[in-house]
């Protein structure tokens, strides 16, 4: 019996072990981040059509995106600016036809997201020098959008713990491919001073991000 009770001990203690182990490998697995997993949408909408070929700006589609806390999702009606006139009878441009017509919003999915228990705020990080690139990636050549990054908790901190090595100029803020002009550490530095972004003791601090 003792035999038997310590081989169920041990047995059990494997096997929550085990399950921790493959709790976290499910969690990290690209079935749950679904990082470079291109997403299905209603319309199948090309950034790289509309940035890299007709060589539109972030800004004229996601409108709030230096003002608002969240980076918003441009309206039908902004569609329609160019649409009404340019590929106007094409069928895979119905939904946005449909969605003008009946006032009815097209129902995107969300690419990029946190828990609704994290706080962002998406012009702070614009007013401090972090460029789009930076947390959605070469946007200007996917064909069909995804996540260019886990977002979790522990790749937000890499960049408030090391904000000088993400950093980069203002102007330079919607430049896909963007390289700095020297030394990135030391151009950090200096933008860090310079932005008055606050230490990483501060911005390491749990009320950043939930409050």
């Amino acid at each position: 019996m003792n035999t038997l009770s310590r081989v169920a001990i041990v047995g059990g203690v494997l096997l929550i072990f085990g399950c921790g182990i493959a709790l976290t490998a499910l969690f990290r697995s690209s079935f749950a981040i679904r990082v470079n997993d291109p997403i299905e949408q209603p319309v199948p909408f090309s950034h790289k059509h509309h940035v890299t070929d007709d060589g539109i700006d972030c800004r004229y589609c996601h409108m709030s995106v230096d003002q608002s806390s969240f980076a918003d999702i441009p309206p039908t009606e902004t569609c329609m600016t160019c649409h009404s006139q340019i590929w106007n009878q094409s069928p895979m441009l119905e939904p946005v036809r449909e969605s003008f017509r009946t006032g009815q919003p097209i129902q995107w999915i969300r690419v990029n997201d946190v828990p609704d228990f994290v706080y962002f705020n998406h012009s702070i990080h614009i007013a401090k020098g972090v460029g789009c690139e930076t947390c959605h990636g070469r946007v200007d050549q996917m064909p069909l959008t995804w996540k260019a990054n886990t977002l979790y908790m522990e790749w937000c901190l890499n960049c408030h713990r090391h904000p000088e090595q993400y950093i980069r100029p203002k102007d330079q803020i919607f430049t896909m491919g963007y390289q700095p002009a020297g030394d990135q550490a030391t151009l950090g530095r200096q933008l860090v001073k310079e932005y008055h972004i606050q230490s990483p003791s501060r911005l390491d601090d749990c009320y950043i991000c939930h409050r």
